[in-house]
């Protein structure tokens, strides 16, 4: 009962502090701050993601305390704990969140502009190893626009403009994102020369205890993959385990084992040979995805096409599957 009453009397707080003017007058950056705090856990967390100062974000926590004149945190060794209060003013502070980048994202959708700064995601290894030249010749015919390459193996939300164009290596199922199949990216079976001048030749039936791999840490994608092939395998097999792939990568030409990567990379790359082994590695799909708000926009409509030509030459089988509305379609 004394947990239901203290639940109650934060609900009418909660109600009384939503009717208040106070609340009216709140600047945006106050509860941008209350969010970072409450999220990260501490000023300097919530300063680094805000990129602001740690004593600004301090002096916007206190005013918003103070307009209010209830208390958000309470500080404690390891950082900022938030109190009843701030648990309960949350989802409305997320809801003011949501509302604002919807309103920019519709903004940035009726803008006529030719110019401007496009925002491009893709993962780390196409960020390395396809991108570059793509972006560079697009520089050149298009130096109105400025691109913003972020290279990134977790999931951007597109719909909260983290970016404008999403480079995916599998099929984006989001609803409002407008989708285009590229074509399919050939994975192969490499291992450095070195590694194999020091191995004698095995035989395909020993090959799997015969030889180091080179695997993920926590991303469980080749260990799916062995799956999927009938070969049963798990983390403890790879000797030598890392998640960023362009490392993942050098740790193969190194020597460290047997990884996989795109074929046409490791084809090209002196340091490394192909192994021709008798097993099928899926391909890895290539989809280009942006908010159906924004993909008719100049700029953005200019960067998706030069995109989908640079792409479709850095596939080993491309597609010409229309635009859908929705990715879900």
């Amino acid at each position: 009962m004394r947990k239901i009453l203290e639940i109650a009397k934060i609900l009418i707080l909660y109600m009384h502090i939503c009717m208040d003017k106070n609340v009216l007058a709140l600047d945006w950056a106050l509860v941008h701050s209350f969010l970072a705090v409450a999220e990260t856990g501490s000023l300097s967390g919530a300063a680094r993601s805000l990129g602001i100062t740690q004593p600004t974000v301090g002096r916007q926590i206190a005013t918003m305390e103070t307009q209010l004149g209830v208390t958000l945190f309470e500080r404690r060794a390891r950082g900022m704990a938030p109190t009843d209060t701030a648990l309960a003013l949350l989802p409305a502070a997320e809801a003011m969140r949501d509302g604002a980048r919807a309103l920019s994202l519709a903004a940035a959708g009726q803008s006529a502009r030719e110019g401007g700064t496009v925002r491009i995601t893709a993962s780390i290894f196409a960020s390395h190893h396809i991108l570059p030249p793509i972006l560079a010749r697009l520089r050149r015919d298009a130096p109105e626009i400025a691109l913003e390459l972020v290279p990134s193996d977790t999931t951007e939300n597109l719909l909260f403009r983290e970016a404008d164009i999403a480079v995916r290596m599998y099929r984006p199922r989001q609803l409002d994102v407008v989708t285009r199949h590229i074509g399919d990216i050939d994975i192969a079976m490499f291992a450095a020369k070195g590694y194999l001048a020091d191995r004698p030749e095995s035989h395909v039936d020993t090959f799997l205890e015969t030889h180091e791999f080179v695997g993920f840490d926590r991303n469980e994608d080749i260990i799916r993959g062995f799956r999927d092939l009938g070969i049963g395998v798990d983390r403890e097999f790879f000797a030598t385990r890392c998640d960023h792939q362009t490392t993942y990568w050098e740790l193969v030409r190194a020597g460290c084992g047997i990884g996989f990567a795109q074929a046409r990379v490791g084809r090209q790359d002196p340091a490394v040979v192909e192994l021709d082994l008798p097993m099928k590695i899926p391909a890895l799909e290539v989809w280009l995805a942006a908010p159906s708000v924004l993909r008719k926009r100049a700029p953005i409509a200019r960067v998706w096409d030069a995109l989908a030509e640079g792409l479709a030459q850095a596939v080993d089988r491309p597609t010409h599957r229309l635009d859908q509305a929705k990715a879900g379609g």
